[in-house]
């Protein structure tokens, strides 16, 4: 009786998480015994991505807004965004670090032979627009597209300061802010009903359409990328919670991770992930105001996968094209260029591709290399979604601790909050 008691209490806990899990298992035998006739499946993925993706907008605004116009004291506001930037800057060297020392033992480009295409010829980079572009938009309509969610955040903080200031929680757009919020978090959580079909139907599609090239020429690169990813989410996020809240800080983690693991690595989308990743750092124990202003940040810029992929791309080309990847000065320079991708080019439409651009100006490649680069980017794509979109997750209790001292969790599983 008790174990079947037990036995109920683990589906009660976990259910949603073993859907997640199963179904992407599902879909990865289908993507395997199907092949590319998997594609099929694709627009049964695209419903959900397309149903998350319409969510976005007036999530990120009414979450953002509402949080920051709550703020009476101003002070927590640049306390929270001093941390973040801090945890987001330190994540993202040591990530940085870890894949310089991955790359330099074992060379993504070693005995490596794939036939060099022509390429059209690149438009020039220009970095000072790029930024511009990062973070503001020309029209008020172009807030309105999840391609533009740097300047939509920048503005929902300046609108959010200005609810604060002209009454804050107690006024009419306060309290309509607030009510919107809990409006858009149960329209994802009606949503995230349909996830398990729509992440099978993903997941086939991933499976069947880059499994044969995972295998192919780039398979190298993927054997040190893939590796990475994982290692780095087994060792150094349980790392990070353990810095943030402990012993229990892991456990609570694990308990709720696996959902924003399992969306994330589908859909190939930190954007997407977004209400995933505020529900698990709601049940976490991540205040309001801190998950609600980092996460929606995060998604545009805490790109520790970003970084990966970025010096990964760039030692595959200085192996492919025979010159030596060593030197503090290359390390540097890739850290710098890594760092560039990860935070301001995520925030322009096209910014990977961007990215990729400045890696082949800035060391000189020829133009033949950025279709390279674009490969490896798309079979990099769902594991590297998965640490920028579920690091965002951690970063959150980190600034937590920053900000409400290492007893924080503690505080609520005791007032019950949150549950183990």
């Amino acid at each position: 009786m008790s174990s079947q008691i037990k036995q109920k209490s683990v589906w009660e806990n976990y259910r949603f998480p073993i859907l997640l899990v199963g179904s992407i298992i599902i879909g990865s035998i289908i993507g395997v015994v199907m092949g590319e006739k998997a594609t099929v499946l694709k627009p049964f993925g695209d419903i959900f991505l397309n149903l998350m993706f319409t969510a976005i907008v007036p999530l990120v605004f009414t979450t953002i807004a509402s949080a920051v116009g709550n703020m009476m004291n101003m002070k927590r506001l640049g306390s929270i965004l001093g941390n973040m930037l801090l945890v987001f800057v330190v994540t993202g060297v040591i990530a940085g670090v870890l894949i310089i020392g991955a790359v330099t033992i074992f060379p993504p480009a070693k005995g490596v032979e794939i036939a060099v295409e022509a390429a059209e010829e690149l438009e020039a980079v220009k970095l000072s627009d790029a930024i511009v572009n990062a973070i503001t938009v020309n029209d008020f309509s172009a807030l309105l597209s999840r391609k533009n969610m740097l300047p939509l955040i920048v503005f929902s903080i300046l609108f959010g300061f200005c609810v604060s200031y002209c009454g804050g929680e107690e006024s009419y757009v306060g309290k309509l802010l607030n009510n919107l919020s809990d409006v858009m978090m149960k329209v994802i959580d009606i949503i995230m009903k349909y996830a398990p079909i729509g992440l099978a139907a993903y997941f086939a599609n991933l499976v069947g359409e880059f499994g044969p090239q995972l295998l192919g020429a780039y398979g190298r690169a993927m054997l040190v990328y893939y590796p990475m990813c994982i290692f780095y989410f087994l060792v150094f996020f349980t790392l990070y919670a353990y810095w943030a809240a402990g012993k229990k800080g892991i456990k609570v983690m694990y308990k709720y991770i696996l959902p924003p693991t399992a969306t994330s690595i589908a859909t190939q989308s930190s954007v997407a992930t977004l209400p995933v990743n505020l529900e698990a750092a709601k049940n976490i124990g991540v205040p309001k105001d801190i998950r609600e202003i980092i996460l929606p940040i995060g998604a545009t810029m805490h790109m520790d996968g970003t970084v990966f992929s970025s010096i990964l791309k760039i030692a595959f080309l200085f192996g492919l094209y025979g010159k030596p990847f060593t030197g503090i000065g290359t390390f540097v320079s890739a850290m710098l260029i890594a760092v560039m991708s990860g935070v301001v080019m995520s925030g322009v439409p096209g910014g990977g591709l961007i990215g990729e651009m400045l890696i082949v100006s800035l060391y000189g490649f020829p133009a033949e290399a950025f279709p390279l680069l674009a490969t490896i980017g798309f079979l990099v794509d769902p594991p590297g979604t998965c640490i920028n979109a579920t690091g965002d997750t951690i970063a959150s209790m980190m600034v937590t601790r920053l900000i409400e001292g290492k007893d924080w969790l503690e505080k609520r599983l005791a007032s019950g909050e949150v549950k183990l």
